[in-house]
């Protein structure tokens, strides 16, 4: 049997070196940042004010304070209450809120 006259199929070792060579320049490619705040908070605070849905908020500390919200900031939420004084409630204290069951029926 006569194998004939085979060539390899693989490029000359200089053509890799320049490649390789090329390839370091070449400043890596950064991911994007994804954006600090997807509005998704704000859009919540104010369907619940324009709808005046009943909220209920538990604090860090197990307090729970019934009430809608009036207003918000990046900080903070300001609860109108009934039967009870408003309140400015700091962000940082909500463990948790949720829509008030009870009052909606």
């Amino acid at each position: 049997m006569e194998t004939g006259n085979r060539r390899l199929i693989r490029p000359p070792i200089n053509d890799l070196k320049d490649k390789a060579e090329k390839g370091r320049g070449l400043p890596p490619v950064k991911k994007q940042v994804p954006p600090d705040q997807t509005n998704a908070e704000n859009f919540y605070y104010v369907k619940q004010m324009q709808a005046k849905t009943p909220m209920v908020f538990v604090l860090k500390g197990g307090e729970t304070l019934h009430g809608v919200i009036e207003w918000y900031d990046k900080t903070c939420l300001k609860v109108n209450r009934e039967g009870a004084p408003n309140i400015l409630l700091y962000k940082a204290n909500i463990a948790y809120m949720y829509k008030d069951e009870a009052e909606e029926e």
